[in-house]
């Protein structure tokens, strides 16, 4: 049964207590960078209500059916026009060497 039919919180133990120990609490509480009162008053059922309540029309936070807006073709142009780039990078290096050596040589 769930909490909400039988009337009864989902806590940990430690906080079923009538007095929590002060000290745990407010180092839990820093820890997790949150006021030691809402650790006080967190009630799961709530909590779940205010998720639940969040999302509308049915959506989600996770997208089930992504998009992927690559064209394929394009791709394959760009990754071309970049060999191409590299290619004539590597003969103005090529030429600038041979220049440097015919130089060297000369001299």
């Amino acid at each position: 049964m769930s909490s909400a039919k039988t009337g009864t919180s989902k806590k940990s133990p430690c906080w079923n207590k009538k007095k929590s120990d002060s000290d745990i609490l407010e180092q839990v509480a820093a820890v997790l960078k949150i006021p030691a009162e809402a650790i006080r008053n967190f009630n799961e059922d709530q909590a779940i209500n205010i998720i639940s309540n969040t999302f509308h029309d049915q959506s989600t936070g996770v997208n089930v059916h992504p998009t992927f807006n690559i064209n394929p073709i394009e791709e394959i142009r760009r990754l071309h026009d970049e060999k191409m780039e590299l290619y004539e990078r590597m003969l103005r290096e090529k030429d600038e060497m041979m220049g440097r050596l015919e130089r060297l040589v000369g001299k």
